[in-house]
């Protein structure tokens, strides 16, 4: 499996609270804070979900 890298770009305020979630499931919680992970179904599909509120780059 390849990896992923996501970097929070934009705030969570005034979201709904399952974006929110979605973000601390991702291990999100600063502005520009970068996380990696391996690009599974789960994870893509959780970087879907807040796709407006993260940038994506393939490791």
């Amino acid at each position: 499996m390849a990896k992923i890298k996501v970097k929070k770009v934009k705030s969570a305020i005034k979201r709904t609270l399952r974006q929110k979630r979605t973000l601390e499931a991702l291990g999100l919680s600063k502005i520009g804070q970068v996380v990696e992970h391996e690009d599974t179904p789960n994870i893509l599909g959780m970087v879907n979900k807040v796709k407006h509120l993260v940038s994506v780059e393939t490791v």
